[in-house]
């Protein structure tokens, strides 16, 4: 038994980056959504005017599913906090499961652990015990992240727990597709799959009318009907322990009893070439991240378009004054107008660029760790102009990731008559360019001097930057603290005019940073994991 418990310690431990990270957003959205709607709807007049704006609105449910009540504070947490967060919690449920099952495999330690005096059966045990860790972790974020909002202990508790009550099960569906999938990717992508499924099916019960029972046929749905802070069913949570248990048993009988490294769906051992994306390790680069990327473009755009949706139905609601208020300290723009409440959202687009950014530095970072750079280089290849390839093909990629993001708002806008041309909304997408590119070459810097770190180094910057500018301006902090960060210098176009020269300051950062980390990298040794 202490063999298991150094497994399920080292494996907790693997995982702190990711879990630490998503603590951090299960609390921060909690206390900020709560404190948020109890300041900007005060009254019960103000409150009305937002059920008559959101309560019935199609389009809003597709994020955070069918609300009950308005009206209180706990039941719009309940709908907002629990709605979103409950996704979140899903992804890294599945996340959680693959990283410690198939990943262990493909790497090769889990050979080694097994090789020991850990059985098949503990060492799987250990891997469960690591991922109820950390979705505790998640749970007591949360939990803390509404009492710190002052909302009831006992609710909070019951609301924490509905949102994380999709944790087993989807980690259940990461531990089968695990068995299922001969390597971590596919695994990923078959849990992946069921994900959207269940997702789409919750967005079917929720936006349709006389579908109701299909938010039965979901996990998600059934963290909709435990009914957190309006009318409580606790029984529904039968449902998802029992589905959980019931994937991870059996997803527990096939990993005692199949080779390690393989699966039960056949590995493709040959296949017909595909010379296509070969030519060079940039292109290599890109085929690699073909479906990344096409899975960044059609989020972002899926999400822009509802954003392009909604503008009208949020700018022509009730705004209280005291709304108007703690927009003008995020960024001075009016959201009665659609071009006010697009300029605004557009931040957070801004956001998703640099994370994507980011992730395509981490892509070059996990080459290196798995020794696939030591062969690579022994060939004429390059360093500088490897590394150059990777920061293209990272351009490339943002710039068709903010083009998208600015084509489908205006799309989404243009089906509401909102009158938003679509050369505004173009110049909002290469608005996102600016802060994103910055953190690319801060990004590349870091994995030049300190690869190990170098993916935590590059989101925690942007994380950090992003979280002062949305918090920092709420608070009232001094304005040369709040221009420390990058996004404070974007102009929330199309309400406001693109900041030029601000703009110019940051490509001109992002070219010294890219050109340092290019003479650096060519300098130091490759680091494996």
């Amino acid at each position: 038994m202490s063999a298991a418990r150094a497994i399920a310690r080292r494996k907790l431990a693997d995982s702190r980056a990711r879990n630490i990270s998503f603590a951090l957003l299960f609390g921060l959205v909690a206390y900020a959504n709560v404190v948020g709607y109890r300041n900007t709807y005060p009254t019960p007049r103000d409150r009305l005017s937002f059920v008559h704006a959101f309560g019935g609105n199609a389009s809003v449910r597709l994020f955070y599913g069918k609300p009950y009540d308005l009206l209180s504070v706990g039941g719009y947490s309940a709908w907002r906090v629990g709605g979103i967060l409950s996704i979140f919690a899903a992804m890294w449920g599945i996340l959680a499961a693959v990283r410690a099952l198939r990943a262990e495999e493909d790497s090769g330690r889990e050979e080694l652990i097994l090789a020991g005096v850990v059985s098949r059966r503990a060492a799987y045990l250990a891997a469960l015990a690591a991922i109820a860790t950390g979705a505790l972790m998640l749970w007591l974020a949360l939990f803390l992240g509404l009492i710190a909002a002052q909302l009831p202990v006992g609710e909070s508790a019951y609301l924490a727990l509905s949102t994380v009550s999709v944790v087993p099960v989807f980690a259940g569906v990461g531990a089968f597709a695990s068995q299922l999938a001969p390597t971590r990717r596919v695994a990923l992508e078959l849990s992946s799959a069921a994900l959207v499924v269940m997702l789409v099916l919750r967005v079917i019960a929720d936006t349709s009318s006389g579908l109701d029972l299909l938010r039965w046929a979901t996990p998600l749905g059934w963290a909709e009907e435990l009914r957190p802070f309006t009318g409580s069913q606790p029984f529904v949570l039968i449902l998802p322990l029992a589905t959980a248990a019931l994937l991870l048993v059996i997803a527990g009988l096939v990993s005692v009893r199949r080779d390690v490294g393989s699966g039960m769906l056949p590995a493709r051992d040959s296949a017909p070439p595909r010379p296509r994306l070969l030519s060079s390790p940039t292109a290599l680069a890109l085929r690699d991240e073909l479906g990344s990327f096409t899975g960044w473009l059609l989020g972002t755009g899926f999400f822009a378009l509802i954003i392009g949706l909604i503008s009208t139905s949020v700018s022509s609601a009730g705004i209280s004054g005291n709304l108007q208020r703690q927009l003008q300290k995020l960024g001075a723009v009016s959201i009665t107008k659609p071009s006010g409440y697009i300029g605004l959202s557009f931040l957070f687009f801004v956001l998703a660029v640099s994370l994507f950014s980011c992730a395509q530095i981490a892509a070059a970072r996990h080459e290196e760790a798995e020794e696939r750079l030591e062969t690579l280089f022994a060939l004429p290849v390059d360093r500088r102009r490897w590394l150059a390839g990777r920061l293209a093909l990272a351009l490339a990629g943002a710039v068709a990731i903010s083009l998208a993001a600015g084509v489908f708002a205006w799309a989404g806008a243009a089906l509401q008559n909102a009158h938003v041309s679509l050369e505004s909304m173009l110049e909002a997408g290469a608005n996102c360019l600016p802060v994103a590119l910055l953190f690319l070459g801060l990004a590349a810097l870091a994995f030049a001097l300190l690869p190990r770190a170098s993916a935590g180094i590059a989101y925690g910057l942007v994380a950090l930057a992003f979280v002062w500018q949305l918090f920092g301006g709420l608070l009232g902090a001094p304005h040369w603290l709040l221009d420390l960060s990058p996004f404070q210098h974007v102009g929330l176009v199309p309400a406001q005019a693109f900041k030029l020269g601000a703009a110019a300051i940051m490509l001109a950062l992002a070219a010294l940073s890219a050109g340092a980390a290019l003479w650096l990298f060519r300098r130091r040794d490759l680091m494996g994991v």
